[in-house]
């Protein structure tokens, strides 16, 4: 088969969209049409389904898709230590995997405070989901992954040792012009009249959550592909978003956070694997810790 249509197929189902997989990898969207259907005439069995915000994969699909992360991964591990050996490159390059705002802040210090004490190396950061990292480091593409629990949580896998970094309470992003900018904390109800943003399940879920549990439908009427979509629309004002409160002090200038009463949390843990441990993957672990605890997690 050839990868580059299974790096399409999985290109599609992270993004959800046929367009904005065809963008993302300088396609046309009729191209990446016919190679989604050539793949499922290849498998004999439909990979993707329709629904009102786009597409996403069939059980059948969701098995294959599992299957091409590792095997592209691996792939591209491959390309990566040819080349390397053809540039007289020494050591182990660290692989380093977060989700998008644990990478944002905490990570690249704890990387860069590595750097620092222990002597350069190459080192690479992936952003992704908590399932998608898990898996990598399972596969062996990734040293160190950090992580979350929020929904729909973090399985418990007994080839990956888990150290729990601490507990981050969920803040809510303002527009800086906001009322509410600079309060005090706020109980969610307070909110209840907004319209929020959400760029994924799982902090959809935590927010739902926590507004059913003060007596209300909460609004989530806007949807952003990623991180940065949710926080333009805050920033422009059309909405307000539950984030990570470790993202704090990595926002953009026009946003601002009001911390909530009795906030949703999450847990944060850094995750290696059990065997083949990369050596510098224990300090940076430390250090993920130290970190994380400067910022008030």
């Amino acid at each position: 088969m050839d990868l580059t249509v299974w790096r399409t197929f999985v290109t599609v189902c992270r993004l959800g969209s046929l367009s904005a997989a065809a963008a993302e990898l300088h396609h046309t969207q009729s191209a990446v049409s016919r190679q989604i259907a050539g793949l499922e005439r290849e498998l004999a069995v439909p990979l993707l389904e329709r629904h009102a915000r786009g597409v996403r994969a069939t059980e059948a699909g969701e098995v294959f898709r599992r299957h091409a992360v590792t095997t592209l991964d691996e792939a591209d591990r491959a390309v990566r230590a040819v080349r390397e050996v053809g540039v007289g490159a020494g050591g182990r390059p660290l692989a380093v995997g977060a989700t998008p705002s644990l990478a944002a802040g905490i990570v690249p210090e704890a990387v860069r405070e590595l750097l620092l004490r222990d002597g350069p190396i190459r080192w690479s950061l992936l952003p992704g989901l908590t399932g998608e990292l898990l898996d990598r480091v399972v596969g062996g593409v990734l040293d160190v992954a950090v992580v979350t629990d929020a929904p729909p949580g973090l399985p418990h896998d007994l080839r990956v040792e888990r150290r729990l970094l601490g507990l981050d309470a969920m803040v809510v992003a303002l527009p800086a012009g906001h009322p509410l900018a600079g309060a005090d904390p706020v109980p969610v109800g307070a909110l209840a009249d907004e319209t929020w943003a959400e760029d994924n399940d799982g902090s959809a879920a935590l927010l739902r959550r926590h507004a059913a549990r003060a007596g209300f439908d909460v609004r989530i009427d806007l949807t952003a592909a990623d991180l940065p979509g949710k926080l333009a629309l805050v920033a422009t004002g059309h909405a307000i978003a539950l984030v990570p409160g470790v993202l704090s002090g990595a926002l953009r200038p026009d946003v601002t956070t009001v911390p909530l009463v009795d906030p949703p949390t999450r847990g944060v843990y850094a995750l290696t694997p059990r065997r083949d441990a990369h050596p510098r993957a224990a300090p940076l672990v430390e250090l993920l810790s130290a970190a994380f605890a400067a910022v008030g997690g």
